[in-house]
């Protein structure tokens, strides 16, 4: 793993911000030239330090019913492979938005998304539960959304208290 420089670390910050602003205003922010932005971000890009950039969508907003779930897996890890063979196999799944390795109760936290309640307990019953390493499944349904990667869903309450001046 190398050290990155300070202009990239400032890049990234402003990038995870809005992926959107382009290389001027980019350069503007950090005191540096428009080339220099282009070859920053170009050097990141081949690096794999960005891997994606991405849109984060206020479902709440939307008719779209699907149905997030994360799910605490425990697992019997393989000899010579550890968790990474499983963590594999769990991820190649299309249903899988996100595997993450734990500290603590369980091994894997893994996040699902489904068209209904019935599709997601059928991809834990009848693909995740059933793999062979897996040990015990606890699935927790994700009811709203007040905040993720750091933006809020909530719309700002407005103030309806009455003015009153003496």
């Amino acid at each position: 793993m190398k050290q990155l420089s300070e202009l990239k670390l400032k890049l990234l910050d402003l990038l995870k911000e809005d992926a959107r602003r382009d290389a001027n205003l980019l350069a503007t922010l950090l005191g540096a030239s428009s080339e220099e932005v282009t070859e920053a971000i170009r050097e990141l890009e081949e690096d794999h330090v960005i891997v994606k950039y991405a849109t984060v969508v206020n479902s709440s907003k939307l008719d779209d019913e699907k149905v997030t779930a994360l799910i605490e897996v425990q697992i019997t890890p393989e000899r010579g492979r550890g968790f990474e063979a499983i963590a594999e196999r769990v991820y190649l799944f299309p249903q899988v938005k996100s595997v993450f390795l734990m500290s603590g109760a369980y091994d894997l936290l893994v996040e699902v998304e489904g068209r209904n309640l019935k599709e997601v307990a059928s991809f834990v019953s009848d693909k995740l539960s059933t793999l062979e390493s897996v040990l015990s499944t606890k699935t927790h349904f994700i009811l709203k959304k007040y905040k993720q990667d750091g933006i809020i869903f909530e719309d700002p309450e407005e103030d309806r208290r009455l003015l009153i001046s003496p």
